[in-house]
């Protein structure tokens, strides 16, 4: 680690974030992914406000590590979060994550399922179940196998996973009363 990565990671864990990634491009882009850490009491997702503040402290702290950059980008991670530590693979077991291997298992590299950590006495690493068209299917892999995993971004409009279904008989005919004279 360079002595600005170790200087952008101390500054993001100091203000309380989770350092997800970094990149520096050849014409002078500095580019960070920040995240919340697991159980924040602030909320589950990275906010402009938190990039802001992340992105002030980073422009003092880099000029005083006398770090050249033409561009600095704070943002996060996106719905398709890569996982790239251990932590990360045991913060989102459970979820549902695309899976490329390095080298091909049986004719394939890519895999899409829900990522579980191996069974006690299985040894280390972890398991992704996915179904192959018949039936469901688990690999075991470790970290090492891995060249790129990600969450499968789940899209919740407007909430509407918590509103609760109607029937087709629950739902009011168009011009019908409901309500005190009001149309639903």
């Amino acid at each position: 680690m360079t002595s600005w990565q170790g200087a952008v990671e101390r500054t993001v864990t100091g203000l309380g974030y989770e350092l997800v990634d970094t990149e520096r491009t050849a014409g002078g882009l500095l580019r960070v992914y920040i995240d919340r850490v697991a159980g924040d009491p602030n909320g589950e997702f990275i906010v402009v406000e938190d990039c802001e503040k992340v992105t002030r402290q980073l422009q003092h702290v880099l000029e005083v590590e006398n770090c050249s950059y033409t561009r600095l980008e704070v943002s996060s991670p996106g719905l398709d979060r890569p996982l790239k530590r251990p932590a990360d693979f045991a913060r989102f077991a459970g979820e549902q994550i695309d899976l490329t291997l390095k080298l091909a298992f049986q004719g394939r590299k890519k895999y899409s399922g829900v990522l579980q950590a191996r069974p006690e006495g299985e040894g280390e690493g972890w398991r992704i179940v996915f179904n192959d068209g018949k039936t469901d299917q688990a690999l075991d892999f470790s970290l090492d196998e891995v060249r790129e995993a990600r969450l499968v971004p789940v899209v919740d409009f407007k909430g509407r996973r918590f509103a609760p279904v109607q029937s087709p008989a629950d739902t009011p005919v168009p011009g019908q009363e409901v309500d005190g004279g009001r149309e639903r």
